[in-house]
């Protein structure tokens, strides 16, 4: 008989922490679950990227004893780079990427959650980005109000809006919108979002794999 919550280990961290206390990971580091079920992208420790919303995150899906990895990317801040917008968009000051060794720690998981922000034109094409080469499903949680579509539009799978032209081999299976970076994230957003993961753990959709 069990009493009470379940012990998780995590090999965790790649990199040496910073902020008060050390508790604010750093760019490339990867804090690895026990057992790969559910890997969560966080783009990175910065006034605009604040990790706080991913630490809460995580800890209401170990409630639910889900072992969850969580990878914060070596260059996940800023834009994709220009030549992945079709307007001919141009940036200035760092791009977002991602680097083979992190497509593999994602492949090695069942579930990916990832991060974003506000701004749509941003985080559609950076997720195109993130899944380009990984066949994975995942969950895009964000603060702007977007849907399949727009993903879609943008050429990256979902399963409910199939795009013209595909350009990933992951697959965005739900979308959780109204998660603000550096604010609380309310109980009900909690609750959606991991009620969203066991779902699809227990139904994980077929994708095409490399």
């Amino acid at each position: 008989m069990k009493i009470g919550r379940e012990m998780q280990i995590i090999d965790c961290r790649e990199t040496a922490g910073m902020g008060l206390g050390g508790g604010l990971a750093q760019a490339g580091t990867f804090a690895e679950a026990e057992v790969a079920d559910v890997i969560v992208l966080s783009m990175g420790p910065t006034r605009r990227h604040i990790t706080k919303p991913v630490c809460e995150i995580t800890y209401g899906i170990r409630e639910r004893n889900v072992q969850v990895s969580v990878l914060v990317l070596r260059s996940g801040i800023g834009p994709p780079p220009p030549e992945e917008f079709p307007d001919g968009f141009s940036t200035m000051g760092s791009v977002s990427s991602i680097t083979e060794g992190e497509e593999e720690q994602m492949m090695k998981h069942k579930l990916a959650i990832i991060h974003l922000g506000d701004i749509v034109h941003h985080l559609v094409y950076k997720s195109k980005v993130f899944l380009r080469n990984v066949a994975i499903p995942a969950i895009v949680i964000c603060q702007a109000e977007v849907d399949f579509k727009d993903f879609a539009d943008a050429g990256v799978m979902t399963i409910e809006v199939k795009p013209k032209d595909p350009k990933t081999e992951g697959m965005i299976v739900d979308i959780v919108t109204g998660i603000i970076r550096g604010q609380t994230c309310p109980q009900y957003k909690l609750d959606e979002i991991t009620e969203k993961v066991e779902y699809w753990l227990d139904h994980l959709p077929k994708i095409k794999k490399n």
